[in-house]
């Protein structure tokens, strides 16, 4: 009965058959793309729910992996985070070795009376199997993108020491987010001698050029030593707790 309802010609059966030849099965890139645009879609609704007010200060330091213990600059950062971590500031790192561990152990040094804490946003590496040991807190990511993502929602100030492309891409992306305003009042400081080559650069090539602002190199600081972006982090770090202060008082009221 249901054959005979089904109206059919030898022409029309030829046509069914051409239309499923053209019928092609779904492609995995354009199901994995869409997945993937979902997924981040998912990730910028929930970063609309913002706490009211940050309740803890905290250090990200990038820098280098390949600088080992005994080189200078690693006894420099261990000191710099020191210091940070004595006033009270978290300290953040992509976790792993070099100059990332120098940092996490001086924070481990310096937070006993403070109480402040060490986190390292560890990264799925052939050559980076484990986070280093002296970090309180580690999250693991297996995507550069979360990763960064991850390092400015944790952060209120950002410091740049000797590195190579990861440093790069960190420092970038932390200066695109302040010079688009995606983050505003975030110190971004640049420790050492190899980074006057890059503003120079940076000036010559694209701010002389009109592409970039003038304006925009001002959102860096530029210092020759880690002593000298203490100073900078600790005024930062004043102007929040006041800011934090006059947020519990108002809400008091």
């Amino acid at each position: 009965m249901a054959d005979q309802q089904r109206t059919t010609t030898p022409q029309l059966e030829e046509l069914r058959k051409e239309q499923a030849k053209k019928r092609d099965p779904a492609d995995p890139t354009y199901i994995l793309d869409k997945a993937i645009y979902q997924l981040w879609e998912t990730i910028n609704d929930l970063d609309q729910i913002q706490p009211e007010r940050v309740e803890h200060y905290r250090v990200s330091i990038f820098g280098s992996s390949r600088i080992k213990r005994g080189d200078p600059i690693y006894e420099e950062v261990k000191k710099l985070s020191y210091e940070l971590a004595r006033m009270g500031i978290d300290i953040v790192t992509g976790g792993g070795p070099g100059l990332m561990e120098a940092a996490n152990s001086g924070a481990t040094e310096g937070q006993i009376e403070s109480h402040s804490r060490s986190f390292g946003l560890a990264i799925h590496l052939p050559t980076e199997e484990a986070a280093n040991p002296f970090v309180d807190k580690v999250f693991r990511h297996r995507t550069f993108f979360s990763r960064l993502h991850h390092f400015v929602r944790l952060s209120s100030a950002f410091i740049v020491m000797p590195g190579g492309i990861g440093t790069g891409l960190e420092l970038f992306m932390v200066w695109q987010l302040l010079q688009v305003k995606h983050m505003t009042e975030h110190p971004l400081i640049l420790v050492g001698t190899m980074w006057a080559g890059l503003i120079e650069w940076i000036d010559r090539t694209m701010v002389q050029r009109g592409l970039v602002g003038p304006q925009d190199l001002n959102i860096v600081s530029v210092v020759g030593s880690s002593e000298e972006a203490i100073p900078i982090i600790s005024a930062s770090y004043e102007r929040f707790k006041e800011e934090k202060a006059n947020a519990h008082a108002g809400s008091r009221r």
